[in-house]
């Protein structure tokens, strides 16, 4: 099988990388970078360089690539989620989220691909009662900066779940810690890298068309769908892990 790995090179595709090698997939990851692009060579990726706001850039290599699922791990934050950065990271990232999440929709309808999975986050649902499964409504009305974190999320998991021929299934992660991530802990709901790189693989082999959260056991939300339909362990760490 074919996979078209967006975003091949930040804290979870570095991760998830040599668990869909060894899993036996064939692999193309994208990259901004040259540099990035030999060290994804060198662990058995065909490595793409293409910047996903270039429309007609990554329409091509995905065609070229031909895979059988694009898997999306698309971020455009401060290195450390520096607090001074985070403002215009924000800004940013809801771009990736729906300006890139369009380009890269738009690129696997062009390639015939029928299946996109896509990484969301799990900390925007709406007040309410807790935990929140996977039905709970986003924070539509939230203001400031949370406002713009709610609609690129919800634009992306739009665009994933409401693109026919494409099954779509989103992941929403809890907060990240681990390596790569310049964080050793994380609020709740966290989740560490690598097991937010076993969930991806996880979906891969068995998720059904639909929503998924991703993270550690907590009062804010409930993994139980996750657990039970993919067999997600929030405690796989990757022997490599720091």
């Amino acid at each position: 099988m074919k996979i078209f790995l967006a975003g091949a090179t930040g804290a979870i595709g570095r991760r998830l990388v040599p668990m869909l090698v060894s899993a036996g997939y064939v692999v193309t990851g994208t990259t901004r970078s040259t540099t990035k692009a030999e060290e994804l060579r060198a662990a058995g990726v065909e490595p793409v360089v293409v910047d996903v706001f270039d429309a007609s850039a990554l329409s091509g290599v995905v065609l070229h690539a031909k895979p059988d699922i694009v898997l999306d791990q698309l971020t455009d934050l401060p290195p450390s989620l520096n607090p001074s950065q985070m403002t215009e990271g924000t800004q940013r990232n809801a771009r990736m989220r729906s300006q890139g999440t369009q380009n890269l929709v738009a690129a696997a309808l062009g390639a015939g691909v029928h299946r996109l999975i896509a990484q969301s986050i799990a900390w925007m649902y709406a007040p309410g009662k807790e935990p929140h499964t996977e039905d709970d409504p986003l924070d539509v009305d939230a203001r400031g900066t949370r406002a713009i974190t709610v609609a690129g999320v919800a634009t992306l998991e739009r665009l994933t779940m409401s693109s026919p021929p494409i099954e779509g299934v989103v992941l929403r992660y809890g907060h990240l810690y681990g390596p790569g991530t310049g964080a050793s802990t994380s609020e709740a709901p966290a989740l560490h890298v690598d097991a937010a790189a076993a969930a991806a693989v996880l979906a891969v082999k068995k998720a059904q068309r639909g929503i998924y959260n991703i993270a550690e056991p907590s009062g804010y939300l409930s993994t139980e769908k996750a657990q039970r339909e993919l067999g997600f362990d929030a405690g796989l760490r990757l022997n490599a892990a720091a």
